[in-house]
Parts: C-alpha cells; sequence; structure tokens
C-alpha cells in the first residue's frame, strides 16, 4: 500500500522527455512507483485527471534567511510550485553572527536596507539567538514546509572578523584566514556554498558599502578555495552593474577554478535590444569553461515592477553621482531635494549616460503611493502627465510629490499588460542557453518594492500557456533538473522512481500567477507585496502534500538541505 498515489495525470518528468500517461506511487519521502497503479491502494489520492504532474521548482536565488522564522510555509514561494529553495545569497546570510551582540544588530539594520526586509519585522520575528552557522541551520531543521539550503554569506564573516573595520578597508592576511576558518566551519555544518557582491546597489545604513565591496580579489579567491574541500558546494556572486570588463569575466572564472564548484552571478535580463550585451556578459561561461571551471548566469524570467522611493534609494544609489545622497539621513535628503542648485545638479547626472538610465525615466514613471493631501489625484498616472499639468519638468514634479509626502512616494515603471514578441524572444532565447540558469527570485526581500517569487507561474503563463513559445516539457526542465544539477541536488528536480516526491499538479491550460496586492502580515503589522497563482492544484514535498489549491496545509515536511548529504559533486 502506498501512503500516496498522483493518480491519472501527465507525467512531464523534468528531463525534457515527452509527457507520458501515469500514475505517481509515494511511500514515505520517496517516489516508489510510476505507471498503472489502478489496482494500487493508497492511504491518500490526489486525482490529476486532466492534469500534468510535474517535480517540484527549484528556485535557486532568495532571501527567506529571516522569513523562514516568522512564516514557515515560505510564502508565497510554494504557491507557485516551488519545493526547493536556496539562501544566503549576495553576501547576506545571517550566520555565523559570532558572540558579540552588535555585529547581529549591523547584519540586521543592513538587510533592512539592502533587501528591503522591515527593520520591525526583523527584530521582533526572528530571534537572534545562535553564535555559529551549525547552530543558525539547527534551528530550522524540521519547522518549514519546503526544501531548504543556506549559503555562508561574505558580508557576515567579514563583520564578524573584522567588527566595523568590515566596512572601511581590505582585510590583513590573518583576518583572511580567520574568515576562512569561520566559512569552513559553516561548509561543514552543512551550508552549501558561498556568495558575495560588489554591486554598487549594495550600501548600508551608516553610509557606506557593505562588507563585502571592500574586500580585495586575493581575498575573495581565497574564500572560495575553501570551497574545494567540500562537496556539493557552490558559489553566488555580484560582479558589478552594467557591462562587463575581461576582468570582470577573469575574476569569475578564477573564483570557480579555486573553488572546483559552478558560480552563478547574479542578475541578467534579457531584451531585445541588450543581445550584445548579454552575449558578451555569457561569455564569462567560455572564460571559465577554457580554465576548468564553470559560470552560469543567473537570468529572470519576466519584468520586474519596481516601486522606488527616496527613503530607501536602494538602486538609485547605483546612478552615478548618487550614492553619498542616497546613503544621507531622511532629513538630508529632504534638503537637497528641496534646493534648486542640488536638485539641478542631481537630475543632470540622472539624465547622463550610464547604465542606470532606464530607472532615470522620469516621465514614463508612474506615481504608486502618495500620502500629503497636496498630491491627491497623482496616484497611478505618470509623472509626465503631472509635470505637463504643473508646468514642470518631470524631474521637478517628482522631486515635488516626494519632498510634499516626506520622501514616502514609491514610484515606478507602470506595468506592461501586452509585452512585445520580441521581448518574449530574447528572454526565451537566454533561458535556453546553457551559461545561463532561470532563477532570480529574490522571495524573502525586497518586500515592498517588487514581487517576483512567482516567477515560475509568470514563466509557465507567459511563455507556455499564452505565447506557446516553449514546449511545457521544455519549460518544467529549466525549472528543475536544470537547478538541481547546478547546485548538484540529490534526487530532487527530476520525476524518476527512487527520487524525493517533490510533486506539482497543474492545468497547463491555465497556470499563471494573480495579480500583485499588498498584504499587512509581517511582524509587528508591516506590509509586503504579496501574490497567489491560478491552475495550480497540488503541491507535495517529500510526499506530504503541503498546497492545495491557493491554501497552505498544516504540513512541514521540509528538509534543510546540507551540501555533501544532500548535495554532491565537484568539478
Amino acid at each position: 500500500m502506498f501512503d500516496l498515489i498522483v493518480k491519472g495525470g501527465d507525467v512531464v518528468d523534468g528531463t525534457g522527455a515527452p509527457r507520458r500517461r501515469a500514475d505517481v506511487g509515494v511511500r514515505g519521502s520517496r517516489i516508489e512507483a510510476i505507471g498503472d497503479l489502478s489496482q494500487a491502494q493508497a492511504a491518500k489520492v490526489i486525482d490529476a485527471t486532466g492534469r500534468v504532474v510535474t517535480p517540484g521548482f527549484i528556485d535557486v536565488h532568495t532571501h527567506i534567511d529571516a522569513q523562514a522564522f516568522w512564516d514557515t510555509t515560505l510564502s508565497p514561494s510554494p504557491l507557485h510550485g516551488v519545493t526547493t529553495a536556496i539562501a544566503g545569497n549576495c553576501g547576506f546570510s545571517i550566520a555565523p553572527l559570532g558572540t558579540n551582540p552588535d555585529d547581529g544588530v549591523y547584519l540586521m539594520k543592513m538587510l533592512s536596507r539592502v533587501e528591503g526586509m522591515p527593520l520591525e519585522s526583523l527584530q521582533v520575528g526572528v530571534p537572534w539567538n545562535w553564535d555559529t552557522t551549525e547552530e543558525y541551520l539547527a534551528a530550522l531543521d524540521n519547522t518549514l514546509a519546503i526544501n531548504a539550503g543556506f549559503k555562508v554569506g561574505h558580508s557576515a564573516l567579514r563583520r564578524v572578523v573584522m567588527g566595523p573595520a568590515a566596512t572601511e578597508r581590505e582585510a590583513t592576511p590573518d583576518e583572511i584566514e580567520r574568515m576562512c576558518g569561520l566559512l569552513r566551519d559553516g561548509l561543514r555544518a552543512g551550508a552549501l556554498g558561498f556568495s558575495s557582491s560588489w554591486s554598487t546597489t549594495h550600501n548600508d545604513t551608516e553610509r557606506h558599502m557593505v562588507p563585502s565591496r571592500y574586500s580585495s580579489r586575493e581575498e575573495l579567491v581565497a574564500l572560495c578555495a575553501v570551497l574545494a574541500d567540500f562537496e556539493g558546494t557552490s558559489l553566488e556572486f555580484i560582479p558589478k552593474v552594467g557591462p562587463f570588463e575581461r576582468d570582470t569575466l577573469d575574476l569569475m572564472a578564477d573564483m570557480s577554478v579555486a573553488a572546483k564548484a559552478p558560480l552563478n552571478w547574479n542578475v541578467l535580463p534579457a531584451h531585445a535590444s541588450n543581445k550584445a550585451e548579454r552575449e558578451q556578459k555569457l561569455a564569462g561561461g567560455d572564460v571559465a569553461a577554457a580554465r576548468g571551471g564553470k559560470v552560469v548566469g543567473l537570468t529572470a524570467p519576466m519584468t520586474l515592477n519596481f516601486r522606488l522611493s527616496f527613503i530607501s534609494g536602494f538602486i538609485l544609489d547605483a546612478i552615478p553621482g548618487w550614492d553619498d545622497v542616497m546613503l544621507m539621513s531622511k532629513a538630508e535628503k529632504l534638503a537637497l531635494l528641496s534646493d534648486p542648485a542640488e536638485r539641478r545638479r542631481l537630475g543632470e547626472l540622472a539624465a547622463a549616460d550610464h547604465p542606470m538610465r532606464h530607472f532615470a525615466n522620469w516621465p514614463r514613471m508612474i506615481i504608486h503611493d502618495t500620502f500629503d493631501p497636496a498630491n491627491e489625484g497623482c496616484l497611478g498616472r505618470t509623472i509626465g502627465e503631472i509635470a505637463e499639468e504643473r508646468g514642470l519638468s518631470p524631474w521637478d514634479t517628482l522631486c515635488e510629490i516626494a519632498v510634499a509626502d516626506d520622501l514616502r512616494t514609491s514610484f515606478g515603471h507602470p506595468k506592461a499588460e501586452n509585452e512585445p514578441i520580441e521581448l518574449w524572444e530574447a528572454r526565451v532565447e537566454t533561458w535556453r542557453d546553457p551559461r545561463a540558469v532561470v532563477g532570480a527570485s529574490d522571495a524573502g526581500a525586497h518586500l515592498d518594492m517588487f514581487l517576483s517569487a512567482n516567477y515560475s507561474t509568470v514563466m509557465l503563463g507567459e511563455a507556455v500557456v499564452k505565447r506557446k513559445m516553449m514546449p511545457i516539457e521544455e519549460a518544467i526542465r529549466l525549472l528543475t533538473a536544470v537547478p538541481a544539477d547546478l547546485y548538484g541536488i540529490v534526487d530532487r528536480g527530476r520525476l524518476v522512481e527512487g527520487a524525493y516526491a517533490d510533486l506539482v499538479v497543474l492545468d497547463e491550460h491555465s497556470v499563471g500567477s494573480n495579480d500583485m496586492v499588498y498584504k499587512h502580515d509581517l511582524p509587528a503589522g508591516a506590509p509586503r507585496l504579496y501574490a497567489d497563482a491560478h491552475g495550480i492544484d497540488s503541491v507535495v514535498c517529500n510526499g506530504v502534500e503541503i498546497v492545495r489549491g491557493t491554501e497552505f496545509t498544516d504540513a512541514r515536511p521540509g528538509t534543510i538541505l546540507r551540501s555533501g548529504t544532500d548535495t554532491t559533486g565537484k568539478l
């Protein structure tokens, strides 16, 4: 007798092979049989007639490190078919913490700045009672709805070893060795690898770059080399914003070779006009392969509709010349944006030719949220329209609106209801490139700024259902087997006998994401952007149903993935 039979569906197994009509029999946490099980008995049956049955989706880029304590469902990701999530990315893990409470306070504030996690939620919702990565992982064992693995972040290592000097200077050889020792301890405990960032968008609340941005090339490579002794580990890195020079490609290749592990870099946008830049960046995979390494670009399968604000300054601080201003206090920023000369200077910097020019296209941006009565009637309109009414430039108009709102105004690009086919062709071309991997959800982060935890159902709904640009077998492989292989995840990512029973039952004719809404369900009542899905009937993790329709069950069968046990392999 089986514990579970998923009956009557078309199995799309994640390998890219054609579908086949089959039942799936589960005993314990594993798939025991795939075939005709019409005569078999089971404690539970899920009717998949007229549906597709796939492996659970694997999200390789999340920031669920803190959310895992206050939301053990890790919503909304499982509602979109995700059964495995990888966290600790961009150098922003919350372990190790060390024994100095000031380091935990610093990391908490840093996360609130760079990853958009409300500080009050981090203070109330996370215990912050571990010192080591081992203790952190143990605190999450047997608590989550889905499987989760965690990297050790560079900024955490630097802060614990160097204290406040982590945001002042390069590390000494002794400090680098101590960081390597902490990383080694984390990997022994089962951390899945190491992550870091040199991105100009990553700055802390104290008007400094985040710790990892002060590292030297030698420090990075030395830390990567620690991974060479550990099976099933990998690297994640954000080298920079904008085009890559050859030294960037060389650095990532050297990091991978030193680690004897794959490196995925973040993030690769794809649209019709950036084919040359995409190819230039993806060439990093060729540079690494020639040296015996592996480097892949992490690509988002959707448009991110950012909600920017001058209060946080995140993303805006990557506009050349704006970084110091966006690191100022609110009072200082208000004074600058109210000063005609300073306002003119910042406007001229934003209007120059630079990689972030897209985020300074003020006339096309719309106002998402306003607060002061003086801004009544601005909501949902383009800044260009409002500027015409007021007889001001779009930049001056945005500044006036924001100053009246005490900088709380949120603004961003309008949602494209019918994106051009050329955009989707560029995306599909990128997904199919073996030097890229689909993901970049940032689940658990940027909670009031954008939502992309629904990337899997957007990808299926737009590229497979609506536009029919790829068969579902291919899309499922990109969401399952490809990320599983990148991370060496054992017995997941393919629906085969003997594998773990991570399953999704979906309607291939209607699957997609529902619209984004605000929910006020974070600790301390803070809000977040949220979306559930349609066309997903059931999600099973380790043989237990965790999602039924748009609702979570009470089950928490997820496993904390540990390197060398739940992941394997070296280059």
